[in-house]
């Protein structure tokens, strides 16, 4: 009887040792009852060693996958406050000193809901005091369905919305100009995280800041003492500086004005300008402290320049498809959220209505468009080229995911 038991052994060994080393032994549905089989047909019974775990959803894209597409056009706009109250004229909206918004109504809720943004940006007439200013900040938020972007231009120097203010005991700093004279980086990381500091205690997350651009034109009337200077790997080694320090404070950066607005004369505020210098020129020189620091940023603004020896379609920057595909996310390798330069400024909305202009902008790759003139007509105009197939829905999930993602390594969603 053991004999026997030992043959049936070593004959089994041998069946065993006929099978490959990586074949599993699966039952044959045939010989399986019905139940059986279609347990084993919703199972991978395969095996890959070499495959990788299927990837858990973030929570930025549980979300997208959530949206409508009206919420999801939202998040691709950052407004004033001013553009939720629906009494209100695009010329009162976009008004530098006047008609400013303090505290968030139910005019303004029912317009938030209609139209869910992704973030707000705030100007001097929208702050009065640190408790009115905390108080209307953290009620948008509340009754925001999605984190907002809560932004501000507070550059230091001459663009400070907050530090302007006399009912507002922050550091002052006299310019970015002052800064890069003293020749070191670490008073430009103490720029960001005193400004981020005070910026994040009142409930703002984005400061549009800081300024990359060289001041190489003396005539230039816009940029001046707000650029850390003239030489290029000095501006770029305070704009990292500078976004460091804001970093460390907790706040979104966001460098501008791509590609350079250094070398112009003119004011986009209120009409066309443009740079006459060559692709190869700026790199040597404008786009350097923006190279620099593209990996570190949060944002890169585009500003409504024209570059007519770069780009064929002699379109505003931020409109051109050549300068944000082919040289900004193509050629420099940019693959962080992209906002425009207020879309409300005369190179804008002199020449296109707000809606031509955001789609337009979309299309050419922008991800957020920053305060149109008419943020209604704006983001109806989206809707209509989406339904109308213009705008392709996965073109939009494509900027709604950055955005996401953004606000998610924020922890704000």
């Amino acid at each position: 009887m053991k004999k026997i038991t030992a043959i049936l052994f070593a004959l089994s060994l041998l069946i065993l040792s006929s099978c490959s080393a990586d074949e599993e032994l699966i039952p044959n549905e045939s010989t399986l009852g019905s139940s059986h089989a279609e347990t084993l047909s919703s199972v991978d019974v395969s095996r890959d060693e070499t495959s990788t775990p299927v990837k858990a959803q973030s929570e930025a894209e549980k979300l997208l996958a959530d949206m409508t597409l009206e919420e999801k056009i939202g998040q691709l706009f950052i407004i004033r406050p001013d553009a939720m109250k629906p009494n209100l004229t695009p010329n009162q909206i976009n008004d530098s000193t006047k008609n400013g918004v303090t505290e968030f109504d139910a005019e303004m809720q029912k317009t938030l809901k209609k139209y869910p943004v992704g973030g707000v940006a705030l100007f001097g007439k929208n702050i009065s005091t640190p408790a009115q200013l905390t108080t209307f900040i953290h009620d948008m938020q509340e009754q925001s369905a999605v984190a907002l972007f809560v932004g501000i231009d507070e550059e230091g120097g001459k663009v400070s919305r907050i530090a302007k203010s006399p009912n507002f005991d922050v550091i002052r700093f006299e310019s970015m100009q002052k800064i890069g004279e003293s020749g070191n980086a670490a008073n430009a990381k103490n720029v960001g995280v005193t400004i981020g500091s005070y910026l994040k205690k009142y409930g703002f997350n984005l400061d549009f800041a800081p300024v990359a651009d060289i001041n190489t034109n003396p005539d230039n009337i816009i940029i001046g003492e707000r650029s850390f200077g003239n030489d290029p790997d000095l501006v770029a080694k305070m704009v990292a500086g500078e976004i460091a320090g804001l970093h460390k404070s907790g706040m979104m950066s966001c460098i501008k004005h791509f590609p350079g607005h250094g070398d112009t004369k003119g004011d986009t505020h209120t009409g066309y300008v443009s740079i006459e210098k060559t692709w190869e020129q700026l790199k040597k020189s404008e786009l350097i402290p923006f190279i620099h620091s593209l990996d570190a940023t949060d944002m890169v603004m585009i500003a409504h320049i024209t570059a007519p020896n770069i780009t064929a379609d002699k379109l505003p920057a931020s409109l051109s498809a050549e300068m944000i595909k082919g040289k900004l996310r193509g050629e420099l390798g940019y693959k962080g959220v992209i906002i425009t330069d207020s879309m409300a400024m005369g190179a804008i909305s002199l020449e296109y209505s707000s809606s031509e202009g955001a789609v337009k902008a979309l299309l050419a790759g922008i991800d957020i468009i920053l305060m149109p003139e008419d943020f209604v007509n704006a983001y109806d105009g989206v809707y209509t080229a989406v339904k109308n197939g213009i705008i392709s829905e996965e073109r939009i999930d494509e900027s709604v995911l950055k955005i996401l993602n953004l606000k998610e390594r924020y922890h704000l969603l």
